[in-house]
C-alpha cells in the first residue's frame, strides 16, 4: 500500500462501507449489528475510520463507560476491524493509537478490551484488571479481558464495567 491512510471520525454515510468492511474483515462473526446500534445510539462514544483515497479501510469504537461504584471515566475499546487485504501493516495500530489520544483529551483514564492479549499488549494492555465484565465471559477468556492505563497512574480500579444498552447482550461476551 503506497497510499497515505488518513484516520478520521465517522460519518453518517460511512455506514455502507463499515457494514461491507465488518462482513469482510470478520465472516464467521456478525458484528456488524453491534456496531449499527453504537452509531446510531446516544452513547458517547468515539468512532474512526481509516481511509485510503476514500475507501474505508479500517474502523474501530472506543464506548465511554464507567466502573461501579465510582465516578472515573472509562472506555471500552471494541470493535476493531482492517480490511483483510490490508492487515499486518499498521492500520489497526494507527485507529488505536489516535483513539488513545482523543480519550486523553477526554480525561478518560483507563480502556478495557476483550481481545488477543498477543495483539493488545503491544498498547499496554495487560490481563488481570480487577474490574469485572458487564456479563460473564468463559472462563478460558480470562486473560483476554484486558486494561490499560491512560493516565500513567498505577492505580487500580476496581468494580464492574458499566456498559450503555448495546454492549449489554450476553452473547456479545461469551
Amino acid at each position: 500500500m503506497t497510499q497515505p491512510v488518513a484516520i478520521r471520525e465517522t460519518v453518517t454515510v460511512d455506514i455502507a462501507g463499515l457494514q461491507i468492511l465488518y462482513r469482510a474483515a470478520f465472516p464467521d462473526e456478525d458484528l456488524f449489528p453491534l456496531v449499527d446500534e453504537l452509531l446510531g445510539g446516544s452513547a458517547p462514544l468515539i468512532s474512526l475510520a481509516a481511509v485510503v483515497e476514500e475507501q474505508l479501510v479500517g474502523h474501530v469504537i472506543f464506548t465511554l463507560c464507567s466502573v461501579a461504584p465510582g465516578n472515573e471515566a472509562v472506555a471500552l475499546l471494541g470493535p476493531l476491524c482492517v480490511s483483510p487485504g490490508l492487515q499486518k501493516r499498521g492500520i489497526g495500530s494507527n485507529l488505536v493509537t489516535a483513539g488513545f489520544d482523543r480519550l486523553r483529551e477526554s480525561d478518560v483514564t483507563q480502556v478495557f478490551v476483550l481481545g488477543d492479549p498477543a495483539y493488545y499488549s503491544r498498547f499496554g494492555f495487560n490481563p488481570g484488571c480487577g474490574v469485572d465484565t458487564p456479563c460473564p465471559i468463559p472462563v478460558g477468556w480470562k486473560e483476554a479481558w484486558q486494561s490499560v492505563r491512560l493516565d500513567g497512574s498505577g492505580a487500580p480500579t476496581t468494580g464492574k464495567l458499566i456498559v450503555p444498552r448495546a454492549w449489554s447482550k450476553p452473547s456479545l461476551w461469551s
